[in-house]
């Protein structure tokens, strides 16, 4: 286990760091480490769901509490316009981010990515991982650099870490002070008040009436409680692979409640792993082996 213990201003100049994720709101669950590492950060979404009511300026807020800068990508669209790109099949857009995302790590000489894991939670995060692994790939066929790409969970307790990757990880066991600010910052997003009770207190208000999602997610999440936020996660990702597989035989967790939205009269169609996120998979994949068949031709470097 590696205890993540950077030496504050010296380390983000010595190590430069850069935190990518779905939705603004996520950065709460690295708190500490955006203290610590103070990224820059690039929020895919606004995270507006079926509200259309945007979060950015309260993420804005957490940044310059903890002195992350906001990155070249910030709530640029909204949850419905990435949908909408998924659906209609828009490979081009999400090989288009990965390339600026790729840009900017080599831009500015970036050790190291944190962003969302894949957890079959929510296609946004899954696609966020993706793009992701894209990017750091790129840089890779482009420049030889390998990057240390790192995820963290947003369904599963901030703790939780298959064995073979705890050596790996890096860790950071909160203080009190730094627990008491990292709570401060959560009661202090409104528009997440009802999740951060739940992830807290170990509650279902996230689901509402639904009852059998709640028990799915138990059971596929498992349960939390305030004490778990006292440990964040960083857990290495191997870059080789771009592609996200499922070897569940019954649909997605965001598959099931996306049927229930669509029900509801939120969204028109459900957005499935098979027929939607497989091809944008395999495009990603593609371009990366592109661009690498094209470093092996024109003798640059190559991974």
């Amino acid at each position: 286990m590696r205890v993540y213990s950077p030496n504050g201003t010296e380390d983000r100049h010595k190590h430069r760091a850069i935190l990518v994720i779905a939705h603004p709101g996520h950065e709460l669950r690295v708190h500490r480490w955006l203290e610590i590492a103070r990224p820059d950060v690039w929020v895919l979404t606004d995270g507006s769901g079926h509200t259309h009511i945007s979060r950015i300026d309260s993420t804005t807020r957490v940044l310059e509490a903890t002195g992350a800068t906001p990155g070249s990508v910030y709530g640029n669209m909204r949850d419905a316009d990435l949908y909408d790109a998924i659906l209609g099949f828009d490979h081009r857009h999400f090989i288009e981010l990965a390339e600026q995302l790729a840009a900017s790590l080599m831009r500015n000489d970036v050790a190291k990515i944190v962003g969302d894991a894949q957890e079959g939670y929510s296609p946004a995060h899954d696609v966020c991982r993706l793009v992701i692994n894209t990017a750091v790939r790129l840089v890779e066929h482009k420049t030889g650099k390998q990057i240390a790409n790192y995820d963290f969970t947003l369904a599963g307790a901030p703790n939780q870490c298959p064995d073979e990757l705890r050596p790996t990880s890096l860790w950071l066991h909160l203080d009190d002070a730094a627990f008491a600010r990292k709570l401060r910052a959560a009661h202090n997003y409104p528009e997440l008040r009802a999740e951060v009770e739940s992830a807290l207190n170990g509650g279902d208000e996230t689901f509402g009436q639904h009852s059998d999602l709640a028990e799915r997610a138990r059971s596929t999440f498992g349960v939390t409680n305030a004490n778990n936020f006292r440990v964040e996660c960083l857990r290495p990702v191997d870059t080789r692979i771009v592609s996200l597989s499922s070897d569940n035989a019954e649909p997605s967790f965001y598959e099931a409640y996306g049927e229930k939205q669509v029900r509801a009269g939120y969204y028109t169609h459900v957005l499935r792993f098979r027929e939607h996120i497989q091809p944008l998979t395999a495009a990603l994949d593609s371009h990366c082996r592109q661009a690498g068949d094209f470093a092996r031709s024109t003798g640059s470097f190559a991974c």
